[in-house]
């Protein structure tokens, strides 16, 4: 990232590139993509010190991605460093400039790019109660990107241990903001409370909840999450079995069949042993299956700085880009 181009990304943000026609090709799932991760680190520090706390993406390593057959980043950064102090505060230019820079690259190679608040329904550790501040937020952001129509919009991650009336309306406001900056073209992806878990999409009443959402354009796709360990929590190598993935997918995937909804994995991994990689292949082949509802799947994670981590995808040296990607990418391309 040359922090010189920084203030001219930024004033790139006001008049977003119009975005291409997306490079299609011979797709089995419409989405296949990976999670950007760094400009979130440091969450202790929120106003932070680039190359400290937290680091922007490679651009080079997209070109690689995008030649393995993906065609989705999920770009993972902070609220509290885009707009400092409050929700309708001004949006600070160095750290916009870094977001744009990013999502321009990234839609100019046909690729879509997902504006993806790493937040959890919290501003500065705090949930967001604010709906009407929230509404603003997304507006305001979604006025750069509005004419781009292969940017979309992820509402927040991972809302958990909230109202779940308080996170329907956190959703319907970002949706309600995303469409009143004139994004109209855009796919939104709205997130559930208990972490956006696929196994507990129904169990935690997301389902009976979020199916509500109301979009004027009906272009929601609903996001979840779903790793294969013991908890789900995506912290162990190992995979319950072979055929967890799928076996996790099953009640969400029923759900949107019957209320005529759309979903996308938009976190999942696994270790690198053989159970998780059978895990993984029975998993997405699932998905491949219903593809009539998920788009598809986005693998968690990659970035600068993740070593040694155990789902590290980062070209090229990440144990899952040289073992594991190899192995998968036939279920998306």
């Amino acid at each position: 990232m040359l922090l010189k181009n920084l203030f001219a990304a930024a004033a790139l943000a006001a008049t977003a590139l119009a975005a291409p026609g997306e490079k299609r090709q011979n797709r089995k799932l419409k989405w296949f993509g990976i999670n950007e991760s760094g400009a979130e680190f440091g969450e202790k520090n929120f106003t932070g010190v680039y190359g400290k706390e937290f680091i922007w993406y490679d651009l080079k390593t997209i070109d690689q991605f995008i030649g393995q057959g993906m065609n989705m980043f999920r770009i993972n950064f902070l609220m509290e460093r885009l707009t400092p102090n409050k929700l309708t505060g001004p949006f600070d230019p160095l750290y916009l400039g870094n977001l744009t820079q990013q999502i321009n690259y990234i839609t100019s190679k046909g690729a879509y790019a997902m504006v993806q608040p790493h937040n959890y329904g919290r501003f500065y550790g705090n949930i967001i109660t604010d709906v009407a501040g929230f509404k603003t937020w997304w507006q305001n952001v979604a006025a750069l990107y509005k004419d781009n129509a292969l940017v979309v919009f992820d509402t927040n991650n991972e809302y958990h241990d909230m109202d779940q009336q308080l996170v329907f309306n956190l959703n319907q406001a970002a949706i309600d903001g995303v469409r009143a900056a004139g994004a109209k073209k855009q796919y939104i992806t709205p997130e559930g409370n208990s972490w956006t878990g696929a196994w507990t999409w129904v169990s935690s009443g997301n389902g009976a909840s979020l199916v509500n959402l109301k979009d004027p354009e009906n272009k929601l796709v609903y996001q979840m999450h779903q790793y294969l360990d013991s908890d789900g929590s995506g912290t162990h190598e190992e995979c319950v079995s072979a055929t967890i993935f799928r076996e996790r997918l099953q009640a969400a995937t029923k759900w949107l069949k019957d209320n005529k909804k759309q979903g996308v994995i938009g976190e999942f991994a696994g270790g690198n042993n053989a159970q998780c990689i059978s895990a993984l292949k029975d998993g997405l082949k699932y998905l491949g299956e219903n593809a009539d509802v998920w788009f598809g799947a986005i693998w968690w994670a990659a970035g600068p700085w993740w070593g040694d981590y155990m789902y590290n995808m980062e070209p090229t040296n990440g144990v899952a880009w040289k073992s594991i990607l190899p192995q998968i990418k036939s279920y998306f391309v």
